[in-house]
């Protein structure tokens, strides 16, 4: 396992600020796929995240900064340049593949160096660089060892220390943490975050894990089918997703379309009370699992709908059963721990209240 350095700073050799990457109009097509019309901006030294399922673009949006995707049009700038036609080498950028694209026929040592013969620093400071970055990711016993014979959490390692060897002005990581075991995922995570904290490089990493955005990343965008569905702070598109698919893909599991007259949503027939009178252009409410109340007798609190409703199935996920309700033509989904579940005496069929508060109900 990797040791957590107690200052990532002192281990640079170039001090900077960070740099921001602007994407404008960016259209890749390519058989049977198209990355529609990216935009972007990302701060200088922001943690962004692209959030996505497998096949949805991400890792060509990463592919077009790093120079090796072909572009139909738009631009790109990292730090104010134009970098959309310049060769991956001149664009002072880092990154890291899920799948480590390291050459199978070089030491980790020479992975890792393999970029600096591209960059002009000092030759001292490089080596003083890669030699702390060596260390701090636990790598000093693999440094002569082929890449053929090193495990996939140890692959990673290299590939990170390789990106970080040319000392980038923008790191991209694309899918970082997918292929290592549960610890030494975490290890990385912290590993990242302390980094990201302490230098400032501007960091853009793709996943499918919200969970990782959750931990790492600052502000997000969801990519869906070459799209941009929504971009924000993370814990405002975790609230407030702007689109069903959004909303799904953050773990909302009840969504459903819906019609609204003043403070009223109407859906399927089921009347629920807002918060406050939804605007112009919705048309679907969501509502978290964790925010569907079940209980035995009626609920009487102002700013609470409540429902009657009948258990229609139980499915046990392990830390909390998925409870299946259903009132009228709706089906709503709940969050139970198994000591609620077994404290409220739930089985198939029975019959229940079901709450939800004004304020859970979110509208897009």
């Amino acid at each position: 396992m990797p040791h957590v350095v107690s200052s990532f700073e002192d281990l640079f050799f170039t001090k900077r600020e960070g740099s921001m990457i602007k994407i404008e109009s960016l259209r890749i097509e390519l058989p049977g796929f198209v990355l529609k019309d990216v935009e972007l901006s990302i701060q200088d030294g922001e943690f962004f995240t692209l959030l996505g399922p497998t096949g949805a673009g991400k890792t060509l949006v990463l592919e077009s900064i790093a120079g090796v995707a072909p572009i139909t049009s738009g631009r790109i700038w990292v730090k104010g340049r134009d970098i959309t036609h310049l060769p991956p080498e001149q664009r002072g950028i880092g990154i890291v593949y899920q799948d480590y694209a390291l050459f199978p026929h070089l030491s980790v040592l020479e992975n890792i160096t393999y970029g600096l013969r591209y960059q002009k620093a000092d030759p001292q400071a490089s080596k003083k660089w890669v030699r702390a970055l060596i260390e701090q990711l636990g790598l000093e016993p693999l440094v002569r060892r082929s890449v053929r014979y090193l495990s996939g959490g140890e692959k990673q390692r290299v590939s990170l220390v390789r990106a970080l060897a040319v000392n980038p002005s923008v790191l991209l990581l694309d899918e970082p943490l997918s292929a290592l075991d549960p610890n030494f995922r975490e290890d990385i995570r912290d590993v990242l975050k302390k980094l990201h904290q302490e230098v400032k490089i501007t960091f853009l990493m793709v996943t499918h894990d919200f969970a990782d955005t959750l931990f790492l990343g600052q502000r997000t965008a969801i990519l869906n089918r070459g799209k941009i569905e929504q971009v924000g702070s993370v814990s405002d598109v975790f609230e407030r997703p702007a689109t069903p698919f959004v909303a799904e893909f953050v773990g909302m599991k009840n969504v459903f379309p819906a019609s609204f007259e003043g403070t009223k949503a109407i859906v399927d027939g089921l009347e629920l009370r807002l918060e406050m009178p939804p605007g112009d252009r919705k048309s679907y409410v969501a509502i978290r699992s964790e925010d569907i109340i079940i209980s035995k007798d009626r609920i009487s609190e102002n700013g609470m709908n409540v429902v009657q409703g009948k258990i229609a199935d139980i499915i046990d996920r392990g830390l909390f059963h998925e409870v299946t309700l259903k009132t009228g033509k709706v089906a709503f989904k709940s969050m139970l721990s198994k000591r609620d579940l077994f404290s409220l005496n739930l089985s198939e069929k029975k019959d229940v209240y079901i709450a939800i508060r004004s304020s859970n109900i979110h509208t897009f």
